[in-house]
């Protein structure tokens, strides 16, 4: 009669999602306590994952009777306070045969700010994650590129419960529907001195965000704005021009730039050789000529960037670490940089004061665009398909034009081919004081620049539609560009 007999669910989860108001995680306060919150982040970490008890049923050691059910609550763990047979106070032990595990438990970090966001699973909450738009204030960091200045991430922890378990990973930009808890923790209180709550966000619908959802994101108007762009003959000099507009000059790297922004469509011939869609761009020139200025503003509108650079940033602050969880004391994923910029860009500035163990460290990143990890028991594989723009100064400080551009830089080999676009800066700027007047003499040549409020915006478009922009420029997207 039911030949699907073994798939019917045990349990019904009802999930909701799309809430009217997305709240920040350093906006949450106590009047969101028990109440149902929305926010979104990148995951930045995960826990394994841990059963979780249900249905508990206890023996009394002294005269073997059988207490119980016992039904587990999500704060606190319930136990029997006398035997009803023979009215001892126990000792009790957990019956194994008769209790059930009830679902499996999984804890999460998310961070605000719009930077990352990061997941765990645990027994008892997720990893650190600052919900809503970036980095973390508890344990899930926020989207990349979103705190305000001056300002630190946050992070909060979350917990993920039945099907919701394994439903995404380090580097995930998420939007997180969930119940925000409270939950009482004695050592907390210690160090404190005074009593303080633990707070973790109990997940209930969590929506992984990808291309389509981005677009789906944009209003009418910006459909518009682009519809019409698109229609411009000289979209592609507009394009151009309005990257780094205050910057005088340097017109290919301006449109290496653009490119990079845009990429290119991955392509798997045959299923038997992958090709990456990401262009990198190295920047390399004498100091003073924009290139940390190049990286700001690209930071500033893409849709997703991590900035960091190369004395501030290690091997496995590029690519991944694993770190004690301090509530299970498991080992845990910890995401880098390459992981959080996934689908996004990522940018080092200083790229040449990196050490060369650490520089060798992100090989399979640019080129393969996965990290692979086999530390602590964890062998795994993380997603970093993003694009690299990293700027590096040369020998000495100054760029020998009679030299090779190897023998100028002090990169070795191998680093130097993973980057599909090399710009080099012989010029030193000459235009300061007219950075900040409106009219560029070359404004007259180019078309006029986009405004920042449309730019962020129209990479964003479908890879179907994006034969609109740049459409009418012969530069190739892979070479070396020198000025």
């Amino acid at each position: 009669m039911y030949p699907k007999y073994d798939r019917i669910a045990h349990e019904i989860h009802v999930r909701i999602c799309n809430l009217p108001l997305v709240e920040e995680i350093r906006s949450l306060r106590q009047l969101h306590l028990n109440q149902l919150i929305r926010t979104s982040g990148v995951v930045s970490s995960c826990t394994g994952v841990l059963p979780q008890l249900g249905m508990v049923k206890y023996n009394c050691n002294k005269c073997n009777f059988v207490l119980g059910p016992f039904f587990q609550s999500q704060n606190q763990e319930v136990k029997p306070g006398s035997c009803p047979e023979c009215q001892s106070q126990g000792p009790f032990e957990i019956n194994m045969e008769q209790t059930r595990e009830r679902l499996l438990k999984t804890s999460v970090q998310i961070s605000a700010n719009h930077v990352s966001m990061s997941f765990t699973s645990s027994p008892i909450c997720s990893p650190p994650a600052d919900c809503v738009p970036k980095l973390p204030e508890d344990h899930h960091p926020g989207e990349p590129g979103k705190v305000a200045a001056g300002r630190l991430p946050r992070s909060k922890d979350a917990i993920l419960l039945a099907d919701l378990v394994d439903s995404c990973k380090p580097g995930d930009e998420i939007e997180l529907t969930g119940i925000y808890h409270n939950n009482y923790d004695g050592s907390l209180n210690m160090a404190n001195g005074f009593p303080v709550f633990a707070t973790v966000i109990l997940a209930n619908h969590i929506t992984r965000r990808d291309e389509g959802v981005a677009v789906a994101e944009l209003t009418d108007e910006d459909v518009k704005a682009i519809v019409a762009l698109s229609k411009d003959e000289r979209i592609g000099e507009r394009i151009f021009a309005s990257m780094g507009p205050s910057i005088y000059g340097h017109e290919d790297i301006k449109r290496a730039l653009a490119l990079s922004l845009f990429g290119g469509e991955p392509k798997n011939p045959g299923g038997k050789h992958k090709v990456r869609g990401d262009i990198n761009v190295l920047l390399c020139g004498d100091p003073g000529t924009a290139k940390s200025q190049f990286l700001k503003y690209v930071e500033k509108i893409a849709s997703r960037a991590v900035f960091t650079t190369g004395q501030g940033a290690s091997a496995v602050g590029l690519t991944a670490y694993v770190q004690r969880h301090p509530v299970s004391r498991e080992w845990t994923l910890e995401a880098g940089a390459l992981v959080l910029a996934d689908r996004g860009v990522c940018l080092i500035d200083e790229f040449d004061k990196m050490n060369d163990a650490d520089r060798t460290s992100i090989h399979e990143a640019m080129e393969q665009q996965s990290i692979s990890i086999s530390k602590a028991g964890i062998v795994t594989s993380l997603q970093a398909r993003c694009t690299v723009i990293a700027a590096s100064n040369p020998i000495g400080g100054r760029y020998d034009p009679s030299l090779t551009f190897a023998e100028n830089v002090d990169l070795t080999e191998p680093i130097v081919s993973r980057f599909d676009v090399l710009c080099v800066d012989e010029m030193l700027a000459r235009f300061v004081v007219g950075s900040h007047i409106k009219h560029h003499p070359g404004n007259k040549e180019t078309g006029a620049a986009l405004e920042e409020v449309v730019l962020p915006n129209f990479p964003t478009c479908p890879p179907s539609r994006k034969s609109c922009s740049a459409s009418t420029s012969s530069t190739p997207k892979r070479g070396s560009i020198l000025n």
